[in-house]
């Protein structure tokens, strides 16, 4: 696929990496995004500041790590490239540095159901993966295991990722995420909140299913 091919979407995934930072769930170059291609993916490259990166500097990488353009890639690319492999519903990830998640994330503590929003991230928790170097295979190995049956999950000592089929998704899932890391995090400043039980977190997860959908019974 060429750069020609692919322009449009190299020009979203610089829009959404500046985004993260507007909304203040991302500073500087740290956190990634990517988007699927055919055979691969686009990433946000190593090293370089949103606000100066061009279409070209995005890199264009292939399911089995190859890389092509004039940048390196993100040296988290092994998890974006690991869970498009293993999730064929996910189009689009955004990796954050969040204030009040990776603030959890610090703690080993990932985000239980005090509020029944949790379920926007595909299941009953948030999880927090357990702690790995940046941009190691170990790293990606329990990012996925985090992810399994969910759409977001915290790293320890680290931050997020927030999956979805776009990248306006990925985005809105990240804010919604770091949203609800902020208010537990506001809620055990006071003490334990009471959790929500899991046939409750199941009721709501179906009707999450229908959210938006017209359903005279919702």
């Amino acid at each position: 696929m060429s750069k020609a091919d692919t322009g449009a979407l190299r020009d979203e995934v610089i829009a959404t990496a500046l985004a993260m930072n507007a909304a203040g769930i991302n500073r500087g170059m740290s956190g990634n995004v990517s988007a699927r291609i055919d055979g691969g993916f686009l990433i946000t490259p190593s090293a370089l500041a949103y606000a100066a990166t061009t279409p070209e500097d995005i890199v264009q990488m292939t399911h089995d790590g190859e890389a092509r353009g004039r940048r390196a890639p993100s040296s988290e690319w092994r998890f974006h490239r690991d869970i498009y492999r293993a999730r064929p519903e996910v189009d689009a990830v955004v990796h954050t540095h969040a204030p009040f998640a990776t603030t959890l994330a610090c703690l080993d503590r990932g985000i239980p159901p005090f509020h029944y929003m949790i379920a926007v991230a595909g299941g009953k928790d948030i999880r927090c993966a357990p702690y790995a170097t940046f941009g190691t295979q170990a790293l990606s190995d329990h990012a996925l295991a985090a992810l399994t049956d969910r759409k977001a999950c915290l790293l320890s000592h680290h931050g997020m990722i927030a999956t979805g089929p776009a990248l306006s998704a990925a985005l809105g899932l990240a804010i919604e995420v770091e949203t609800l890391a902020e208010m537990y995090w506001r809620a055990v400043q006071v003490g334990e909140p009471a959790l929500l039980d899991d046939a409750e977190m199941a009721t709501v997860l179906a009707r999450f299913e229908l959210y938006g959908q017209r359903n005279d019974k919702l």
